[in-house]
C-alpha cells in the first residue's frame, strides 16, 4: 500500500468546459489515466487536493466522478476554489453511496490514515487574503486544526494537504503554517497554481516544514508519491 498526491484535475466531462484550450493540457485526462493506472495500484490510497470538478452543481459531477472512481486506489478529495459543486459532506456522501462511487471519500474537518500516516488537510487561504477576510482566515486555520486534532491518537507522521499555496512568492499563509508548526507536521503538498503562476511557487523548506506544490500540470499529469 502507498500514498500519492495529485491536485487540480479540473475534469469537465459533464461540462463544456475543456482544459484543452491552456498550453499543455492537450489530451489530459487520458494521460491522466494512463500515469495513473502505471504508478497506482488497488491497495493504494490517492489525495485529490481540489478543484476536482469544474462542475456547478453536486448532480453534474456524475461523470466526473465516475472517472475517478474507475481509477485504482482509494480516493481522498478536498475542496478548491472552483469546487463550486461542494456541499454538505452528508449530501455529498449519499450522492456518492447512490451512485456506486465507494472507492471517493470527502476530507473536511476530519482524517485518514494511509499505513504510519495521518492524512489532514482544508482548502486553505487565498494569497490576496487580507485582514479584512479575517473571517475566512479563522476558518480555514480552525479546520486545519480540527482535521490534525481528529489524527491524536495516530501514531505516525502527519501530513498536510491543502489546495491554496501556504507560501506564494512573498507571500506566507502565517496562520496556515502556525497551525503546523503546533503539531509538528513536517510535510505539505498544495495545488491551485497553474501557467505563469507556477514560477512562483515555493517547493522547499521553510520553518521545518517541506512545501511542494502538485497541480496537475506541475506534475505532468501524474500522482506524486508520498510514500516511499
Amino acid at each position: 500500500m502507498a500514498l500519492w498526491v495529485i491536485g487540480d484535475l479540473h475534469l469537465s466531462f459533464g461540462e463544456d468546459k475543456p482544459m484543452e484550450v491552456f498550453g499543455g493540457w492537450d489530451n489530459y485526462t487520458e494521460r491522466l489515466r494512463k500515469n495513473w493506472c502505471n504508478l497506482v495500484s488497488q491497495d493504494d490510497t490517492v489525495v485529490i487536493a481540489g478543484d476536482v470538478s469544474w462542475a456547478m452543481k453536486l448532480e453534474n459531477t456524475l461523470e466526473d466522478f465516475r472517472f475517478i472512481h474507475s481509477l485504482p486506489g482509494r480516493k481522498i478529495i478536498l475542496k478548491g476554489n472552483h469546487d463550486y459543486w461542494w456541499t454538505t459532506v452528508k449530501k455529498m456522501e449519499a450522492f456518492l453511496s447512490e451512485n456506486e462511487l465507494s472507492s471517493i471519500s470527502f476530507l473536511l474537518n476530519n482524517s485518514f490514515t494511509e499505513g504510519d500516516i495521518a492524512i489532514c488537510g482544508t482548502k486553505g487561504i487565498p494569497s490576496d487574503s487580507s485582514e479584512t477576510e479575517e473571517k475566512i482566515i479563522n476558518r480555514e486555520a480552525g479546520r486545519l486544526k480540527m482535521s490534525i486534532e481528529s489524527a491524536k491518537n495516530h501514531g505516525g507522521e502527519k501530513v498536510a494537504f491543502v489546495h491554496y499555496p501556504p507560501i506564494y512568492g512573498e507571500y506566507v499563509s502565517e496562520r496556515i503554517v502556525d497551525v503546523l508548526l503546533e503539531y509538528g507536521v513536517k510535510r505539505c503538498y498544495y495545488g491551485h497554481l497553474h501557467g505563469y503562476a507556477k514560477h512562483r511557487a515555493f517547493n522547499g523548506e521553510y520553518r521545518g516544514i517541506k512545501f511542494r506544490l502538485i497541480s496537475c500540470d506541475s506534475v505532468n499529469f501524474s500522482p506524486v508519491p508520498v510514500t516511499d
